[in-house]
């Protein structure tokens, strides 16, 4: 499965210096509009053509986000599918209080 964490704990993850990818899940015009520095696009309606191309080390952590949070537990299921051990979901960019970039 994956685990639900807080954008505070991603945050914490994200400037610690572990290695991690953080995963937008949004469309592609969401993620021009703004996206957290860092993040890699693969929207949640493609991860299950595209994940493995995109994302070869299914034992990396992968920090997971979306609009709202619903489209990245989405997400984060479909990768648990395919066999990834590292997923941590944070919901939405909606209630990132940091940094985006656009």
């Amino acid at each position: 499965m994956y685990e639900q964490i807080t954008a505070e704990d991603a945050k914490k993850i994200m400037d610690s210096g572990e290695e991690h990818i953080i995963l937008d899940v949004r469309e592609q015009d969401e993620f021009d509009a703004g996206h957290i520095p860092g993040a890699i696009l693969l929207p949640y309606t493609k991860i299950e053509k595209k994940a493995e191309e995109m994302l070869p080390d299914k034992d990396k952590q992968i920090l997971v986000y979306c609009r709202s949070g619903r489209r990245s537990k989405i997400a984060a299921e479909a990768l648990a599918r395919l066999g990834y051990t590292n997923i941590k979901e944070f919901g939405g960019i909606i209630d990132w209080p940091y940094e985006v970039e656009k």
